[in-house]
This record gives structure tokens, C-alpha cells and sequence, in this order.
């Protein structure tokens, strides 16, 4: 799930394509449909919360997924979450790990840009959970 602060407001998205491009440094892509209001604001906002949900949050991924959804505040009222100090972006608590990222390159890649980003903090990682995992359009058992 990658979330963003424009200004006063929250967005936020599920992405298909996250994955992770180096080491040194730590840089991440996330992948987002180039047609999107949140690809037209990461083009302006750098700095972004990439967060691997756990396998018990297909219901926040759907939400985050959902078609006309409303803002990331609303979409996360019900959760524990927090702003991240780096990113400024919520940053829900029950997940796997949450990443703050700067972008350094952006690639226009057939309907989908992808955002390659520096990792600047990582906010935390719990060990003890499993990943929400989607192959194939369905989320494998966790």
C-alpha cells in the first residue's frame, strides 16, 4: 500500500508492483497507473510511505484498491496508524514493515509509471507477520 500527503490531503493506493531494485543504496519501485490522481501527485510529492500489509489486511487492501474510494484519513480511521516523521505520510501499524521513500526516477512503463525511490527510513518491521501476497488476482493463503 503506498500513501502520499498533497497539502492538506491524504491519498493513498494498493499497487500490484512493489518490489525492491538495490541495497546500496536501499531503493524500492512501486508501480502506479500512469492515468491515476496518484501518479499525477507523486510528480510533485517526492517523498511517499510504502507500507507491505500482513496477511490479515485484505480488507484494508481492498479498500485502498476500491474504485472512487475517499481520502487515506477516512480509509484508515478505523486502524492504528500514525504520520511518518520522514515522509509525512500515514503510515498504518499493523503491518508487515513500512518504508519512507523519496523519489529519484520516475519511468513511463505501457499504461503504468513506475516510482524507483531511495528508502530514507524504514519505520518498522514486524518479523512475527506474514505478507499479503497477490498472484494471479487472488491473495494466497496467509
Amino acid at each position: 500500500m503506498l500513501t502520499v500527503r498533497d497539502g492538506r490531503d491524504d491519498l493513498g493506493t494498493t499497487v500490484t508492483s512493489f518490489m525492491s531494485v538495490s541495497l546500496e543504496p536501499p531503493m524500492v519501485l512501486a508501480g502506479v497507473a500512469s492515468s491515476s490522481y496518484l501518479a499525477e501527485v507523486l510528480s510533485r510529492a517526492d517523498r511517499w510511505a510504502a507500507t507491505v500489509l500482513a496477511a490479515g489486511q485484505r480488507a484494508l487492501a481492498g479498500r485502498f484498491a476500491a474504485e472512487g474510494r475517499p481520502g487515506a484519513r477516512i480509509l484508515l480511521a478505523s486502524e492504528p496508524h500514525h504520520r511518518g516523521e520522514v515522509s509525512g505520510a500515514l503510515i498504518p501499524e499493523s503491518g508487515v514493515t513500512a518504508l519512507e521513500c523519496e523519489t529519484r526516477q520516475r519511468v513511463e512503463a505501457g499504461d503504468h509509471t513506475l516510482f524507483v525511490a531511495e528508502v530514507l527510513s524504514t519505520d518498522y518491521v514486524a518479523s512475527d507477520r506474514t505478507p499479503l501476497v497477490r498472484v494471479n488476482r487472488r491473495y494466497l493463503p496467509g
